[in-house]
């Protein structure tokens, strides 16, 4: 019970220091995203931050290429891997090539196969293995079939930093900003922004947004400790919702984050649709399930950003689901 007091308590940062030096490097490998109002009357002011818009289509570029920057260069030779269901495959394989190094993902056997033609056009090599077997990776930081510098997609200090660049962005763009929902996968993307916030001073409250058929964080808000969800599911929402909440994130969210969304597949195949009608929007399901967190009405109704974080979906998915 000790251990699990001492999990719950304690309080974990990411220094400013850390993350505006890895806002001085990211913009090596990734852009600066626009700020967008959405064209659509909500429960108040509503913005995309239009990760998207990444040369590979997604947020995780910040965090994997700061964390490959960041690796000592006797290990980075050594070549590199990581774990994915596509976006930080992408990004970890762009940072090797343009470090130099051999990348190799081991993918969860899921995974859109846009996703998987861009992880092969990056020249990284893949291997498939079930969700199970990739979440204890995961925890275990270490496969049987890789070797290599591992760099972790979403728990690391140097991988949340890189992501927190956004959370910079989005203060500069709109000062006032009063909420932001982006998805939780892993948190790398939720806890990086809020860790930025915090940083900076900045009221803003920072949201996580879940699917109901992987919502581990909701869960463990609701228990006060880092949990795992029962009845996991996968789904096409398949850049967020994890199995668990891992004990160094919750570190993180548990003092950081303002709370989780849990959002119904309908309400997120609704935002899908409302992105591509009225912006213009291709997102994925983790995209759409921060708008669909943004759109309900429970992180306020003020200004809000919803993090687009990525837009790799398969286009026949894509197509299906917003015309249904």
């Amino acid at each position: 019970m000790a251990d699990l007091a001492s999990v719950t308590q304690t309080q974990r940062n990411i220094p400013l220091g850390m993350i505006e030096d890895a806002r001085k490097h990211v913009y090596e490998a990734a852009i600066r995203t626009p700020l967008v109002r959405l064209n659509y009357d909500g429960p108040g002011e509503i913005y995309l931050k239009l990760e998207n818009l990444q040369p590979i289509g997604a947020f995780k570029i910040r965090g994997a290429y700061n964390a490959v920057r960041l690796l000592p260069e006797e290990q980075r030779r050594r070549g590199v891997w990581t774990i994915s269901a596509g976006n930080a495959a992408q990004g970890v394989a762009l940072a090797a090539r343009k470090a130099g190094v051999p990348c190799r993902v081991l993918v969860i056997d899921t995974a859109p196969e846009a996703k998987l033609q861009a992880i092969r056009r990056l020249g990284a090599e893949i291997v498939k293995d079930s969700f199970d077997r990739c979440w204890k990776a995961l925890a275990d930081r270490a496969h049987p079939a890789m070797d290599g510098a591992f760099v972790h997609p979403f728990e690391d200090d140097a991988f949340i930093a890189g992501n927190a660049s956004a959370g910079l962005e989005i203060l500069e763009d709109l000062p006032d900003v009063d909420a932001v929902v982006a998805s939780f996968g892993g948190g790398g993307l939720s806890c990086g922004i809020a860790a930025a916030m915090k940083e900076r001073g900045a009221k803003t409250k920072v949201y996580a947004a879940e699917p109901e058929t992987a919502a581990p964080l909701a869960r463990s808000f609701a228990k006060g400790s880092p949990q795992e969800f029962p009845g996991w599911q996968a789904s096409w929402v398949d850049g967020c919702g994890g199995k668990s909440v891992f004990p160094r994130m919750w570190a993180i969210a548990h003092h950081l984050l303002a709370g989780s969304i849990v959002c119904t597949m309908e309400e997120i195949q609704r935002a899908l649709r409302i992105l591509a009608e009225r912006n213009h929007v291709i997102a994925e399901g983790a995209g759409a399930c921060a708008v669909a967190a943004g759109l309900s009405g429970k992180c306020g109704s003020r200004k809000i950003v919803c993090v687009v974080s990525g837009g790799n979906i398969d286009l026949s998915v894509f197509t299906k689901l917003v015309s249904s």
